[in-house]
C-alpha cells in the first residue's frame, strides 16, 4: 500500500508539471518551431506537423517514465 502512496504523489507532481508547462506553452521557446517541423501555409489552408518536436517530446516523457519505473522499484 506504501508503494502506492509513492505512486500517486508522484503522478500527481507530473501532472502539476504538465499543467504549468501547458499554462506557459506559448513562452516555451523551440516548441513548435524545431528544424523537421513541417508548417504549409496557402491562401485559406494551413498545414503544421510538429515532427520533430513530437520526437523530442516522446523523448522526455520516456525518461520521465523510466524514472518513474526506476524509482518505484526499490
Amino acid at each position: 500500500m506504501q508503494a502506492f502512496g509513492k505512486l500517486l504523489i508522484v503522478f500527481g507532481f507530473v501532472t502539476i508539471v504538465l499543467g504549468v508547462i501547458l499554462l506557459f506553452f506559448d513562452k516555451i521557446p523551440l516548441i513548435g518551431k524545431l528544424p523537421g517541423d513541417i508548417n504549409i501555409k496557402k491562401d485559406n489552408f494551413q498545414f503544421y506537423f510538429p515532427i520533430t518536436s513530437s520526437l523530442v517530446l516522446s523523448i522526455i516523457i520516456s525518461l520521465i517514465l523510466w524514472l518513474v519505473s526506476l524509482i518505484s522499484r526499490k
